[in-house]
């Protein structure tokens, strides 16, 4: 059986602490500064044999129409909307406040079961717990989410949904794995408008604000059949302007999803050209080894498009050599321009990422291009290169066997390594070479035969 349940409350109660604790992992940012999530996470939750589907949400607040607490009270309602039971959070150390008392009776109004969860309710804060009886929405729980106290309580509180839920659909069949792919870019260049127009639906808070999105907040999607987990990722600043506790986070959880990504979009600001940070995000891509897919986005307010792409293409040919033949695809996030050609580049980025070359292919390139341009001599005698091989993919991970590796120029290094990319397409993809010594056809049992 499975059911949805929204954890709802006002700021600072609690709520991705109580998400991170159900969920058995860290998956939200945590902070004792009020309204750190803004956008709702969706995911799994675990309580004893119980399973079923949590979003976490913003906190709940009154705001002016338009600005931004405003948006992340609309999203708030979409997940209200769409679950089965709401997990209703107050602070049983500070007490039922006014702001508790205004959203209690909103939750009435929206006529779904209210489950009304007293956290922070460890030590003295049990007897706080009690004055959450006055909201009138039912015994409250008590529990600490912080330290895992309480939680059997709250077992027996769910229970019931998983009795009344509709039987869960049959599992996705496991063998077609989703392609892990990660938005990312510096603050306000459309990241999130981007993965909004991808989804078909307002997923994600947009708005004139940079650094909005502070989470990394992975989404399920498909795309021409395919499975895609999407995740939007919050903003990166040049470093020396990180100053706050909580963009530090963010920007921890970004390198975090970078890592565990499979194919990088890197979202740029067309009208603003490739700036260094930019190019810094995009060498950290590659040194660690993802499919790196360039989007130039707000490509609609680009007043002459031919100079603007003859400079980028000039940029990343300067600055990106490791990267050579990255794609780079003009899109207008806010119009849905240029996004099919955008999904194809990264098809073709995850391809070349785990293409795999066969050895004798390999090895027949490395005698022509030696019979080509050799290596050069050292110590008046010439270089070989004896044997190649692909040991590894994602990244395409080669060993090349030479007689004095260590001798090999890192000019000829770049010089085989753009070779490779050429011949064998593998363009913007990180390329390993690893040099090991070849063995001595003289010597046996590693002495050399007198």
């Amino acid at each position: 059986m499975s059911f949805t349940v929204a954890i709802l409350g006002r700021p600072n109660v609690g709520k991705s602490t109580l998400f991170n604790r159900l969920a058995g992992k860290r998956l939200a940012l945590v902070d004792d500064t009020p309204g750190v999530t803004r956008d709702r996470r969706e995911a799994e939750g675990r309580l004893g044999d119980l399973r079923f589907r949590m979003i976490d949400t913003a906190g709940l607040e009154d705001a002016a129409p338009g600005d931004l607490a405003a948006r992340m009270r609309e999203q708030t309602e979409r997940a209200l909307a769409e679950c089965d039971a709401a997990l209703l959070l107050v602070d049983a150390r500070a007490g039922v406040m006014p702001l508790d008392r205004h959203f209690a009776n909103w939750l009435r109004r929206a006529h779904k079961p209210v489950i009304l969860v007293a956290n922070k309710a460890e030590g003295a804060g049990f007897v706080g717990a009690f004055e959450a009886f006055d909201l009138g929405l039912g015994d409250p729980v008590p529990i600490s989410a912080e330290h895992g106290e309480g939680l059997d309580a709250l077992f027996q509180a769910l229970a019931p949904l998983a009795d009344a839920a509709m039987p869960a659909p049959p599992p996705e069949n496991e063998e077609e794995r989703a392609l892990k792919l990660a938005i990312v870019g510096r603050p306000n260049v459309g990241k999130s408008t981007l993965v909004n127009r991808l989804l078909g639906e307002d997923r994600m808070l947009t708005g004139p604000e940079p650094g909005i999105t502070r989470d990394a907040i992975a989404l399920p999607w498909r795309w021409k059949g395919r499975r895609i987990e999407l995740v939007d990722t919050a903003g990166m600043r040049r470093r020396p302007r990180i100053e706050e506790k909580l963009e530090k986070l963010a920007v921890a959880d970004t390198l975090r999803t970078i890592r565990f990504a499979e194919v990088v979009v890197l979202v740029v600001d067309a009208t603003q050209g490739l700036e260094r940070q930019d190019l810094t995000i995009a060498r950290l891509v590659a040194d660690e080894g993802r499919a790196l897919v360039l989007a130039v986005n707000k490509w609609d307010l680009v007043r002459d498009p031919k100079a603007t792409l003859a400079d980028l293409k000039e940029a990343l040919e300067n600055s990106l050599p490791q990267l050579a033949g990255l794609a780079a695809v003009t899109i207008s996030a806010l119009e849905g321009k240029g996004l099919d050609r955008l999904m194809q580049g990264v098809v073709a980025a995850e391809a070349a990422w785990n293409r795999r070359i066969p050895t004798p292919r390999l090895n027949r390139f490395l005698a022509e291009v030696q019979e080509r341009n050799p290596p050069p001599l050292v110590a008046g005698r010439r270089l070989r290169l004896r044997f190649a091989t692909q040991v590894n993919v994602r990244p395409p991970t080669f060993a090349l066997f030479a007689s004095k590796p260590g001798e090999l120029p890192e000019s000829y290094r770049r010089y085989l390594t753009n070779l490779l990319r050429e011949t064998f397409d593998l363009p913007g993809v990180p390329i390993r070479m690893m040099l090991r010594k070849g063995p001595n056809p003289y010597a046996e049992d590693g002495r050399r035969l007198r």
